[in-house]
Formats: structure tokens, C-alpha cells, sequence
């Protein structure tokens, strides 16, 4: 039978070896998250990155996680005291903050999933069923227009109604698969018309065709599911949703673009023909390090929680007291370290990102 010699130890000794490796803990997630956020900066360079504010939801949990660790300083001196009502209140609501933590970040990406800056691998520009690079859209006689993210009717924003009314006329696109057959609504023609590479479509038989009366190949159809797909996620020229130079910026070498005539501009001067395509090319690289990096650290917070979960136990079973609360401190010191890690990614990428 193995003994455990540690229990030989005396207490500050065992006390000592406990934190050390609490501390080594620390210290490797500090190099892990110092990695990252310097291999943000790096990455920056000579790209096209995308800049934005961070969701309204992210700073609600900065709070949260701050009170949690007053709620845990406040556990421990209760304990100290033999005050177990306030020992067994405290460890609670520091339980609950560290649940309320995880609920709004989990928010906060909703947030930025509805603002269009999605986990996956995105572009900055739209590429697939750009708006005009194949097909546009005549309503009620008048040429749709595309500036930005904004859709336009001689000229003007259109409305919320007309938008509606856009993205119905499209929804039936969004089905369109390969070797699959389709049939478009026989009202074809009365308020919307289909125009490609210039060319008004026609309806036969239910399948769209061009002048000379040939249907669309799959690829034509494809892009056409690609622009329903934009058309239905209100995105013009841009993934993520708003105006460029007001609800998010592009930067190129460390100086923001501007965007016009649906045209990237630096310093005045309209990028060279290379750097548009390669903008095009570019892939949102800013959003996927800022998943990263949070998600990276409420990991860290989940498996933290578990802990906590019997710390929380803990103190209803008699576990702590003032003789006893070795634990209860160790947890401290992990959870404030998880605090400022977090005071740390907020404030890098409020300046940064």
C-alpha cells in the first residue's frame, strides 16, 4: 500500500508545494496567451484587417468577473472567521458570478455572429454572389444598386419594407442544389426581374433562361444561391454588418482605408488592381484570433468551474474553516489570476482589435 508522504510534511511546507504549482500553472498560460496576442500584432503586419467593437456583452462579464472575485476574497475572510453563514453565502454567489461569466460571453458571441464576424473563417470583402459581379436585380423597374452593405434605389437606402420584399423575391434561390431541379414562381416578372451579365432572365417552364431561351448552368445557379444567401443576411460588400469607417474599419498596413464607388482606397488613392483582388483574397484573420483568444480563456474559466463547483460544496459540508482553508485560497489565487487575465484580453483588444 502507498503512503502519501505529503501528509508527512509539515503544513507550510505542503502549503508551499501547493501554490508552486498553482503558480507554474499560471505562469504557462501567461507564456500560452502572451504567444497568441503577440502573434496577433505580428499577423497585422502588411495585411487587410478588419477592426471593430467588441461586443456590449463582453464588457457586462468584465463586471461580473470582477465581482466574483470580491465575492471570493469575501468567502475566505468569512471562513477565517468561522463565519459560516457568510462563508456558505459568498462561495455561492462566487459560484453563480463564474455561471453568469459563461452565459454572457456566450452572449457576447452571439452578438458578434449577428453582427456578421463569424468563428469560422470568413472574408472581410464578399467574394461568392457579390452583388453585381454577375446578376442584379431590377424592382419595380429600377436597378437595384449595392454601396457598401447599404442596397439602394435611385440612390436612396432602401426601406426596411422594399428589403423584405427583396429578400422574399430571393428566398426561393437559397434551395438550389446540384442536379436538383427547381421552378420559380409564375408571378416571375411582375415586381422583380432577375438581369445576368446584363441580360434580362425570362421564365420557361418554370426555369430561368437567358434571351436566346438556354436555362442557366449550375454554376450560374450556384452564384445565384450565393447571392440569396447575402441578400437574406442583409450583406452587401462586406461580411460583417454596418458602415465601413463608422461600425467597423479596414486597415492596410496600419492605415484605415476608405471605400468608394465599391472600390478600397489608401490615403486618398484607389488601391492598384492587385491589392483589390488581394483584398478580396484576404481572409478575416483579426475575428479568428479574437475567438480564439477569448474562447482559449473561458475554457479555461469552464474547467475552473469545476473546481469551484466543490469549493461551493465545500462549504456546506462543514469542509472549511478557520483551521482549514488551503483550498478555498488556492481557488482564489487560480480564479483572480483567470480575473486579470481576462482585465488583460479585454484591454488588448479594446486598444487593439
Amino acid at each position: 500500500m502507498k503512503r502519501d508522504y505529503s501528509k508527512e510534511l509539515a503544513p507550510e511546507v505542503r502549503e508551499k508545494m501547493k501554490k508552486n504549482l498553482v503558480y507554474v500553472g499560471i505562469f504557462s498560460i501567461v507564456m500560452m496567451f502572451a504567444g497568441f496576442t503577440s502573434a496577433y500584432i505580428v499577423s497585422m503586419g502588411d495585411s487587410f484587417w478588419l477592426k471593430y467593437p467588441l461586443p456590449p456583452a463582453f464588457l457586462v462579464s468584465t463586471a461580473v468577473i470582477v465581482l466574483s472575485s470580491l465575492f471570493l476574497e469575501l468567502g475566505i475572510r468569512a471562513a477565517k472567521r468561522d463565519a459560516f453563514s457568510n462563508l456558505k453565502l459568498f462561495i455561492s454567489l462566487t459560484f453563480l458570478s463564474g455561471l453568469a461569466f459563461i452565459y454572457f460571453q456566450f452572449n457576447g458571441y452571439k452578438q458578434l455572429v449577428d453582427f456578421g464576424a463569424h468563428a469560422a473563417n470568413n472574408h472581410i470583402i464578399v467574394t461568392d454572389g457579390k452583388y453585381g459581379d454577375y446578376y442584379e436585380i431590377k424592382m419595380n423597374g429600377k436597378f437595384v444598386d449595392v454601396n457598401g452593405n447599404d442596397y439602394l434605389l435611385d440612390g436612396k437606402k432602401i426601406s426596411d419594407t422594399q428589403m423584405k420584399a427583396l429578400q422574399q423575391f430571393t428566398k426561393k434561390f437559397l434551395s438550389l442544389e446540384r442536379n436538383k431541379p427547381y421552378n420559380v414562381a409564375a408571378d416571375y416578372g411582375k415586381e422583380f426581374i432577375l438581369y445576368y451579365e446584363s441580360q434580362p432572365l425570362g421564365l420557361i417552364n418554370g426555369k430561368l433562361t437567358t434571351p436566346d431561351g438556354k436555362e442557366l448552368q449550375y454554376v450560374d445557379l450556384m452564384r445565384l444561391r450565393d447571392l440569396a444567401v447575402n441578400i437574406r443576411d442583409g450583406r452587401g460588400d462586406f461580411f460583417v454588418k454596418g458602415q465601413m469607417g463608422k461600425d467597423f474599419h479596414i486597415y492596410f498596413k496600419g492605415k484605415e482605408l476608405e471605400y468608394k464607388n465599391r472600390e478600397l482606397h489608401y490615403q486618398g488613392k484607389k488601391l492598384s488592381r492587385y491589392l483589390q483582388i488581394k483584398a478580396m483574397e484576404t481572409a478575416d484573420t483579426a475575428t479568428s484570433y479574437l475567438y480564439i483568444i477569448t474562447f482559449l480563456h473561458l475554457l479555461h474559466i469552464l474547467v475552473t468551474m469545476i473546481y469551484m463547483s466543490k469549493m461551493t460544496i465545500g462549504s456546506f459540508s462543514g469542509r472549511f474553516n478557520s483551521q482549514e482553508n488551503l483550498s478555498l485560497r488556492l481557488g482564489a489565487i487560480f480564479w483572480h489570476f483567470l480575473g486579470l487575465l481576462w482585465l488583460y484580453l479585454l484591454l488588448f483588444l479594446l486598444f487593439i482589435h
